[in-house]
């Protein structure tokens, strides 16, 4: 691919030796011989990279690069400048300019340099592109579900979200994203970032559970060369790429109490220093934590540092669990079933009635991201373009009864029915719904509403455990 270089120098021999030499090795170059006429030329022409003296005749190369900053900030500058001043080239260096060469020009070094600039621009352009689509696909938009938890929690980023923004500076707090394994606490930390004050600087994701303690520092803090047996480099930490942006610690309950101390003084100081070195850094970055673990039973049992987990819960999101999002498993389902039948090329699939009563009354022990791969192996295995519940591979042995978790007067003893102590669920789940439903007059939503279910939900099991009102009326 031929590159375009705009050549801004006065003295019109070395600008036409520099000229024919690049356009040997394969450039297109425009010689300007002011920065007047550069500007000009940058109107209409936009080149890949500029190549100026300092010294010109009228505005120098140094007010060049100024400008330059300000109007094609991401355009690669060298300059040009004479031996005796490189404290210039530096100057403007620190200003935006990506290089310097000094004159007598030694051309294959400009060839050299001109490489860099071009293949540092192509790598910036490419990271901006992956960036741009992974906060595409990463913002609040992304945590599909329109169920009243779901909304609730939505409200709560919104809200989160506006006061950063009236935010004098981007010191923001940190937060703690509280939720069952796979609900989606990722996508939150995801949210909160890229929609977030710090949307322009690095994401971070560390899982403090997947790595032996040992090494947790060196990887969350770096290393100096020679600081341990296999430190044979020094090696920036994870806090030290985040700077700029955030740090997504998830499974933070997992981390164990020395690093807990040092994750509570990065929280206060903001910074860190590398493990083998007497050099504290500074860091700038926003810190978000996500645990599935009772963090303050960790407390209490002395598992946890209290000061820590005060600090990193100044905001705290808890994400529901799938089963108490009833109104949006239908939605999650075919949202999935038309993502992964896009990328299997079955772009017709739909679900029985069976089907999605099955989901409905499935309670989701793995919660969003069962449903996700559950029914990536069901399209993966598709014939038909109906799904019939069948062909859901749902884990009953895994499913822990939601209803006897989470039901709100779980705490009251259960009387025996018949006098047997030790019944069956299908005919505790019946008890269970019946008394609800006599405890509100059989109102379906307000009970339905008190068992963490939806009401289209209780609907199908009031149908399924064939209850009747004591009048014998239907509901």
């Amino acid at each position: 691919m031929e590159h375009s270089i705009l050549l801004v120098e006065d003295d019109e021999i070395l600008a036409e030796n520099i000229q024919t030499y690049l356009e040997r090795k394969g450039f297109e170059v425009t010689v300007c011989h002011s920065a007047e006429d550069a500007l000009e030329q940058l109107r209409v022409f936009a080149p890949d990279a500029v190549l100026t003296d300092n010294s010109l005749p009228g505005m120098s190369g140094h007010d060049l690069i100024q400008k330059l900053r300000v109007s094609a900030p991401d355009l690669k500058v060298i300059m040009m400048t004479g031996y005796g001043n490189i404290e210039d080239a530096v100057v403007a260096m620190k200003e935006g300019a990506f290089h310097y060469v000094t004159k007598p020009v030694a051309l294959p070094e400009l060839k050299l340099l001109l490489d860099k600039a071009l293949a540092t621009e192509r790598m910036e352009r490419t990271l901006s592109f992956y960036q741009e689509r992974e906060a595409q696909k990463s913002g609040v938009q992304a945590l599909i579900g329109e169920s009243a938890p779901m909304l609730n929690m939505k409200s709560t980023i919104g809200q989160l979200l506006e006061a950063e923004r009236r935010m004098a500076n981007t010191d923001l707090p940190p937060v703690l994203v509280e939720g069952e394994t796979g609900t989606g606490k990722e996508l939150v930390a995801r949210a909160l970032h890229f929609d977030g004050p710090r949307s322009k600087g690095p994401f971070i994701e560390f899982n403090c559970a997947s790595i032996p303690s040992n090494l947790l520092e060196s990887e969350l803090f770096g290393h100096e060369k020679g600081a341990f047996t296999d430190a044979k480099d020094r090696r920036v930490g994870l806090v030290e790429a985040a700077d700029g942006g955030t740090l997504f610690l998830d499974e933070v309950g997992e981390m164990d109490l020395l690093l807990q101390a040092k994750l509570l003084k990065l929280l206060e100081d903001r910074t860190i220093r590398r493990v083998g070195s007497v050099k504290e850094r500074k860091v700038d970055l926003r810190i978000i934590s996500a645990t599935n673990c009772n963090l303050e039973q960790m407390v209490q049992q002395g598992k946890f540092r209290r000061d820590l987990f005060f600090r990193l819960r100044i905001i705290s999101i808890k994400v529901p669990r799938l089963y108490a999002r009833a109104d949006d498993i239908l939605l999650l389902a075919r949202h999935f079933l038309a993502q992964h039948g896009k990328r299997y090329g079955k772009p017709h699939l739909h679900f029985s009635a069976q089907a999605e009563e099955l989901m409905l009354s499935y309670s989701w022990p793995g919660n969003v991201r069962e449903l996700r791969n559950m029914l990536e192996q069901t399209v993966l295995l598709a014939q038909h373009d109906t799904i019939a519940a069948h062909q859901l591979n749902v884990c009953h042995s895994l499913v822990d009864e939601p209803l006897l978790q989470h039901e709100p007067f779980s705490s009251e003893p259960r009387a025996p029915i018949n006098g047997v102590e030790h019944m069956n669920l299908p005919e505790v789940e019946r008890d269970m719904v019946r008394k609800m439903l006599d405890k509100t007059d059989w109102n379906v939503t307000k009970s339905a509403r008190l068992l963490g279910l939806s009401r289209d939900m209780l609907r199908y099991r009031i149908e399924k455990l064939g209850l009747m009102r004591p009048d014998k009326r239907q509901w």
